[in-house]
């Protein structure tokens, strides 16, 4: 016994303050965890434990789930972690496909009136994009169709931004991020820019397509086997961060996709739904950068970014109110 104390103790355990835990049944279960798990010193921990052992059991129950049926999930969930990379993380995307993402973001990432709605990150951004200048191309040659993002990041009362971090990433005209390609060498379709002094903003970049999310690994057949499809609607990630103002994480979805309202992963908001307009001024498109002057697509999109103070007020009101018992 005293052996059992100080190895307990050698993890900061006690074990006479423990509950007695005996006689295990589906009674008896789920108060013996809260029991134990109550010496929690983290209060935020030991409160969202409880309830996730509470729904998680209580799931348990109210489906009759085999030990069959556990164990495949539990084999679902390692070959998630196996296809886990650097560059790939399906963690996110079976967040994505059950709509939790979707859940969160909206909760978390309210925004006040005015300010550019956020929607979900999605499992393709990375931390290398090269740096450009504003009018710069964020794609290679022949990675498909041209497109001219521009527009002016601001506040909610309209005053520009200097100076504001944009990331943004996209697939190509084949509906492939670069993330995707076996033989990526460098990144293509994304890159990182920051607003003038006048908070404007411009790059070039190509229309992007709708696409498959990776349907080669578990949550692909996940989805796959729940009757849906694995498309996502066509759309640009942007990615805004400046001092003094929330982080924005957002999309814009071309108009008339197909996918537009049975998005994958649920990301589609109505204010995030643009128009793309045809520019085929060749003196336009030549001084805008784009090889032999050939027509493009053009896409305006001020970027509206809400004070610390605008988005918690706007999060009072989207969030539940919540006792930490």
């Amino acid at each position: 016994m005293l052996e059992a104390n100080r190895r307990a103790h050698e993890h900061g355990i006690d074990l006479s303050k423990l509950p007695q835990l005996l006689d295990m049944n589906a009674d008896t279960i789920t108060d013996n965890v809260h029991s134990i798990n109550a010496n929690c010193p983290d209060d935020r921990m030991k409160f969202v434990f409880k309830h996730l052992i509470q729904h998680l059991h209580d799931f348990v129950r109210e489906t009759s789930i085999t030990t069959e049926e556990w164990m495949s999930a539990l084999e679902f969930l390692k070959d998630t972690g196996k296809m886990c990379s650097d560059i790939r993380h399906e963690y996110i995307l079976l967040s994505d496909v059950l709509g939790v993402s979707s859940l969160v973001d909206s909760l978390n990432h309210a925004k006040p009136p005015g300010a550019t709605e956020a929607c979900v990150l999605g499992p393709f951004y990375t931390e290398d994009a090269h740096v450009y200048q504003n009018g710069d191309s964020i794609a290679s040659e022949d990675k498909g169709d041209y497109m001219y993002v521009y527009g002016k990041v601001t506040d909610t009362s309209g005053k520009p931004i200097p100076g504001a971090i944009i990331d943004t990433w996209e697939t190509d005209g084949h509906g492939l991020y670069d993330t995707q390609y076996a033989d990526r060498a460098e990144p293509d379709c994304r890159g990182r820019l920051f607003s003038a002094e006048d908070g404007s903003y411009a790059f070039r970049a190509v229309v992007p397509v709708s696409y498959p999310i990776p349907s080669d690994g578990p949550v692909g057949k996940m989805v796959s086997a729940l009757g849906r499809h694995v498309f996502r609607p066509a759309h640009l990630h942007m990615q805004v961060d400046a001092q003094g103002y929330e982080k924005l994480t957002t999309a814009f979805y071309p108009r008339g996709d197909p996918y537009l309202y049975s998005d994958a992963v649920f990301g589609v908001h109505s204010s995030l739904i643009v128009d793309l307009q045809p520019v085929n001024d060749k003196e336009l498109s030549l001084k805008r950068g784009f090889k032999d002057g050939k027509p493009h697509m053009e896409l305006k999109r001020d970027l509206v970014l809400a004070t610390p103070e605008e988005g918690l007020a706007a999060r009072k009101k989207s969030m539940p109110a919540v006792k930490q018992d």
